[in-house]
């Protein structure tokens, strides 16, 4: 018996039976544990299946969205959709048995593709920023953009990330792989120092320069374009107009030019002066606003861009460079998972970022959701 009655009657707890307790509550706290990580991970990876699935149905089916210039978004959401599929449910089931079971044959299989999802995603940012630098630099090249060299892109991008992530399956691994995964039940990715900056370089430190420095410059330019933009300096003029049935009149009108009247001909009247006087500086104001209304938005888009890339996959990469220099260095369990989803996450939130700023992504997945017939055939009359 765990329990036994003194003899004034109360009923004493024995050490048997606190045990039985404290055994049953940690049984119950873990069973809420796993329920709860489970189903935080499924509704990440199902976001991420759904987003991704959109972005790639709205350019498949509208017909003014199958452009040139998607198929980088295209693709982009290609490789997020295998990191949701490949990579997220076996790294889920991972977090929640707390070890690897599956042997060290299939934790190669699963790195590799964890490299190559998550390498083809990063690497797609860095293509789609290039393109965009080079439609803001050059004038003709959204009309001379090929499919050709979006194409050659996109193949750079996806050779590169699978030489990352086959070099390890090819003897690029360090010593400890084996006994990591089959002793003490770790998958990890090859920890070999000099894998890890080749890796980390090629995914993320070299992509990761290149689309800050890309981004300043197109900022630059589409500020100096708000600025400069032609008509900005549009100013009220003054014109005096005869004919031959009326007495002269005055005319306002807007002009690029400058304020003297084109005829040779000035106002004389100080009231009209003075309306042109304001006129100037109203326009003159209501032009600074505007042009700082369209920094601000250029600049919160690009924020948005590079800050979310950035928060998702800087701390991970941070710590896989750190790992193999200094193994006491190591994080606890539940921080590395934590930085390891939070890079996934990028493949969650890159549909929305790569769209959400565009008025005909949004206006197909309206369509999509609503069930409307995204590309209708003309009506025979």
């Amino acid at each position: 018996m765990s329990e036994f009655q003194s003899t004034n009657g109360s009923t004493i707890e024995t050490p048997a039976a606190r045990n039985g307790t404290t055994e049953v509550s940690g049984e119950t706290n873990s069973s809420l544990h796993v329920i709860v990580v489970s189903l935080v991970l499924g509704l990440l990876i199902l976001a991420t299946v759904i987003g991704n699935l959109f972005v790639i149905a709205a350019i498949l089916l509208e017909r003014h969205l199958r452009s040139i210039g998607n198929y980088l978004v295209l693709s982009l959401a290609v490789a997020d959709l295998m990191v949701a599929c490949l990579v997220m449910p076996l790294s889920a089931v991972y977090e929640v048995t707390h070890e690897w079971v599956l042997g060290s044959v299939l934790c190669e299989v699963w790195t590799s593709c964890d490299v190559l999802c998550c390498t083809a995603s990063i690497l797609h940012l860095l293509a789609i920023a290039v393109d965009r630098y080079w439609a803001v630099t050059r004038v003709d090249y959204v009309r001379q953009r090929s499919s050709h060299r979006i194409g050659l892109m996109i193949f750079l991008v996806w050779g590169v990330a699978v030489i990352v992530s086959v070099a390890p399956v090819l003897g690029w691994k360090d010593a400890d792989f084996l006994k990591r995964v089959q002793e003490e039940r770790r998958c990890l990715v090859s920890q070999d120092l000099a894998y890890q900056i080749f890796a980390t370089c090629s995914s993320f430190y070299v992509p990761l320069i290149i689309i800050l420095f890309l981004y300043w410059k197109i900022f630059q330019v589409a500020r100096k374009r708000i600025r400069h933009k032609p008509g900005a300096k549009a100013l009220l003029i003054v014109r005096k107009t005869t004919t031959s049935t009326t007495d002269p009149s005055v005319v306002l009108s807007v002009s690029g030019g400058d304020e003297e009247n084109p005829n040779g001909v000035s106002a004389t009247h100080s009231g009209i002066n003075r309306l042109v006087a304001l006129a100037k500086r109203d326009k003159n104001r209501s032009r600074e606003t505007l042009e700082t209304r369209r920094e601000r938005k250029a600049a919160k888009t690009l924020a948005i861009i590079t800050g979310v890339f950035v928060i998702c996959w800087l701390p991970f990469f941070v710590m896989a460079i750190v790992m193999p220099m200094c193994s006491s260095c190591e994080p606890d369990k539940i921080f590395f998972s934590f930085l390891l989803w939070l890079g996934y996450i990028n493949s969650m939130l890159n549909p929305i970022i790569y769209t959400i700023f565009s008025p005909d992504f949004r206006g197909a997945f309206r369509r999509i959701l609503c069930g409307e017939d995204l590309s209708p055939t003309p009506r025979l009359t």
